[in-house]
């Protein structure tokens, strides 16, 4: 448990703005209502409770005999059952306790949330400003998946879609620096020496717009991820996660987001331009922030799909920088749930 270990110890608080917004989401997602107003007016997605109540509080006080029945089932339980160890090993002083175990699962899921967000809004942006790209992927989807609800086990029979997924990571470097870490024993870099304890910030964009590892650096270029037979290849250049032994510990769980969101969204939905803009039009001017989004914009996204409960072909203009309302479309989209309030003709800003 080394790495778990100073993991805890080196682990700092986030934003618990952030926190509360995660936690409301999924608290959201999970009691997703069935029926939805036929009449509304709002962008798609669950509207806000007046009440947050105690999301932030988790059953640490459970009897620990049932921890071991479900010890695997995932980080909570998995930490309970290490505290408990401990605890009766005698080991009273680790960082094995409820206030690291809180703030580590804030961390967790704040940290994944903005940067998750920003990646889709660029990914939709994308879609609209090059739609023979958006074609050929709307082409695979609908050749391999259907109408079927997605898996994460498509991803392998989906090489194009993949590698616009990779290519929209690589491109939108939405955390450019990565994380600060710490040198933990003198190193000559590059000529550079860098003395025991210095903190270090990647550079990530150095990589992912290296001009030796990359044909196109500058260019939206799914190709980048692709062999001449189509099929999907890695780069070693491509590490929006940071690389080492400190890579980001959510790059599993934020590939198999991205791969959900992004697929069932583009199999139900064409995104473009609002009326009135072109495709030219679009601006990919980044802004900067705690990552970076996209520039205010606006999108319209048709529906394409003919769910079975509403002949209607809609048409819905969205607002991905609410995170709530991507969630909710796919949602929408997966399981035909409230597929009628979606009639809208209301322009959103992004």
């Amino acid at each position: 448990m080394g790495i778990l270990d100073l993991f805890l110890q080196t682990s700092s608080s986030v934003s618990l703005w952030g926190a509360l917004v995660v936690l409301l989401l999924i608290y959201l997602v999970s009691t997703f209502s069935f029926n939805t107003q036929e009449n509304r007016k709002d962008p798609p997605g669950p509207k806000p409770l007046p009440l947050l109540g105690n999301l932030l509080q988790l059953d640490l006080g459970r009897p620990y005999n049932t921890l071991l029945e479900f010890s695997k089932k995932g980080f909570v339980d998995a930490f309970l059952v290490h505290k408990k160890n401990l605890e009766e090993s005698g080991i009273t002083t680790s960082h094995f306790h409820n206030e690291n175990l809180l703030k580590s699962v804030e961390n967790l899921f704040v940290a994944g949330t903005e940067t998750i967000a920003a990646t889709m809004r660029w990914a939709l942006l994308l879609m609209a400003k090059y739609p023979k790209i958006q074609d050929q992927v709307q082409e695979e989807l609908s050749r391999v998946i259907g109408s079927r609800q997605v898996q994460v086990e498509d991803r392998k029979n989906l090489p194009f879609t993949n590698a616009v997924i990779h290519e929209t990571q690589r491109l939108a470097n939405v955390a450019p620096l990565g994380l600060p870490h710490k040198t933990t024993q003198d190193v000559t870099f590059q000529g550079h020496f860098i003395k025991k304890g210095t903190t270090v910030y990647p550079l990530l964009t150095s990589v992912l717009y290296d001009e030796s590892e990359w044909e196109r650096p500058h260019s939206f270029y799914p190709a980048h991820f692709l062999d001449k037979d189509g099929k999907f290849v890695k780069r070693d250049a491509f590490m929006p996660f940071s690389a080492g032994r400190r890579v980001c510990l959510g790059e599993s769980l934020a590939r198999m987001e991205l791969f959900l969101f992004f697929t069932t969204l583009l199999q139900h939905f064409r995104f473009s331009p609002p009326p009135g803009v072109s495709a030219d039009e679009l601006d990919l001017t980044p802004r900067v922030g705690f990552t970076l989004n996209p520039s205010p914009h606006k999108l319209c996204a048709v529906s394409h799909m003919q769910p079975s409960n509403h002949p209607n072909h809609l048409i819905q203009l969205i607002k991905p920088v609410r995170v709530t309302a991507l969630i909710a479309i796919a949602l929408e989209s997966q399981f035909g749930l409230g597929t009628h309030s979606l009639a809208e003709e209301k322009c959103y800003h992004m």
